[in-house]
């Protein structure tokens, strides 16, 4: 069976650097799938807060809830090691859009994992899907100039 390919697109929203604490390592004393989930969500919140949302909970009228993610490992990462996130922005529906991280070690530059994940507006009140508001829809078109 072939290995999951992610094909990042070129369009840099945000980049931040983490490091990898005790908590995200697992038994093998690497990073854990867990973890790194937790480290793009903590990467993501990072980038909304830059562009002036306070949380997922609301971004411009409305909330964010993860429907789907994919992630490809390509090598570990140990504790103490300084992780570099990129965020870039794919494709967009009216109530959703496709967000890539790549996550590089900061000494070397050398791929640790890409991900992907699709994030729906939600309405939390209602318990349904919405369309994506003005500012966040600004938001998704306004280029890192760090990278």
């Amino acid at each position: 069976m072939p290995r999951l390919r992610l094909d990042i697109p070129d369009f840099p929203l945000f980049t931040t650097e983490l490091e990898v604490r005790v908590t995200d390592l697992n038994y093998g004393k690497h990073l854990g799938n867990q973890a790194l989930l937790g480290l793009l969500h903590e990467a993501r919140l990072r980038w909304l807060r830059e562009r002036g949302f306070a949380d997922e909970l609301d971004v411009g009228g409305c909330g964010l809830i993860m429907a789907d993610v994919a992630i490809s490992f390509s090598q570990e990462a140990f504790l103490g090691e300084r992780l570099r996130v990129e965020l870039r922005r794919g494709e967009c529906t009216r109530s959703g859009f496709d967000l890539y991280y790549l996550v590089t070690k900061v000494h070397d530059r050398q791929s640790v994992a890409q991900a992907k994940t699709f994030l729906a507006c939600f309405d939390y009140q209602t318990r349904r899907v919405c369309a994506i508001p003005a500012e966040l829809q600004q938001a998704l078109q306004t280029e890192d100039s760090k990278i």
